[in-house]
């Protein structure tokens, strides 16, 4: 059944190269181990090298074999972001997939390295300075792809705040998650128009729903005593929130600029479909002001 889309319907992956941010632990771990069991050479993108090491391990165990590598990337700081690029391209001349997956959510406000607010400058501004410096590794390969991962975060208190991007004059933890969730989309839909006529290349997004990920230990104290309660009604695993992920990445149906997520509740759960993004997602002056914005940012243009 088509709506019953699940790990079995990845197509084989032979060949193609996979580039997994955040693929330590959670939703990139599984993407990570999932293409790693249909074939792919899956580059485990990561902050911390022993943890991405150990999970390269874990890989290991349940996929025999497995082609795997790690490499250090710290999306907090432009200068790890050039470094990894910059090792990547030396190691590969071709790029089938990049999936834009590591995050963080609702911390208190905190600044990268380069000054910018933790979660918009991870979230958004790492991604689309990673992205920018691959993208001539992707251009060539027919069928390859950038996966952005969003979230229904995306909707809650969310907007561009192009007069305090950095959350300096007054920072609200669930505005600014929201904030950089929906620049994930934008991102998303306007590479995918500057993509369009390249040929080769798309962007997708992407959203797991509700998973049980380590992304809610930073949930504000007042919701914290629900997290229990609620996580076993609308929670997703891991794996199961991966597959709008897998999907997005692999099914030869995919479009540019589709948006996959759960097709169940809300949209928490459930098997992988496209779904609506907000209609604010797709407001093109707002997309191409933040595009600017963001080369501006990170000193990152992209070879289109």
């Amino acid at each position: 059944m088509a709506n019953m889309w699940t790990e079995q319907n990845i197509p084989a992956q032979m060949g193609r190269v996979a580039v997994v941010t955040g693929a330590n632990s959670g939703l990139g771990f599984e993407v990570a181990r999932a293409l790693a069991a249909h074939g792919a050479s899956v580059v485990l993108a990561v902050r911390d090298v022993d943890k991405g090491k150990h999970a390269a391990d874990r890989i290991a165990v349940v996929v025999p074999g497995a082609d795997t590598t790690v490499q250090q990337l710290d999306l907090t700081s432009l200068e790890s972001v050039r470094n990894a690029a910059e090792q990547l391209r030396s190691a590969y001349s071709a790029i089938d997939l990049l999936v834009n997956n590591a995050g963080v959510m609702y911390p208190p406000r905190q600044i990268t390295s380069d000054g910018f607010e933790l979660q918009f400058g991870t979230n958004h501004l790492g991604h689309f300075a990673l992205t920018g410096l691959l993208l001539d590794r992707m251009l060539p390969v027919p069928g390859s792809r950038v996966v952005t991962v969003s979230s229904i975060g995306h909707r809650i208190r969310a907007r561009i705040n192009f007069d305090d991007l950095q959350g300096e004059r007054s920072y609200n933890r669930v505005a600014a998650y929201g904030q950089s969730k929906l620049a994930n989309l934008m991102f998303t839909y306007e590479l995918q128009r500057r993509l369009s006529s390249t040929g080769n290349t798309i962007a997708v997004a992407a959203h797991p729903g509700a998973a049980n990920t380590d992304l809610m230990r930073n949930m504000p104290t007042a919701l914290r005593p629900l997290v229990p309660v609620i996580t076993p009604i609308i929670a997703q695993s891991p794996a199961q929130g991966a597959l709008p992920i897998l999907r997005a990445a692999t099914d030869p149906d995919v479009l540019g600029g589709q948006y996959y997520g759960p097709g169940g509740f809300m949209e928490t759960r459930g098997y992988p479909k496209i779904v609506e993004s907000s209609r604010q997602s797709h407001d093109r002056a707002i997309q191409q002001r933040l595009w600017t914005v963001s080369e501006e940012l990170t000193g990152v243009t992209f070879p289109i």
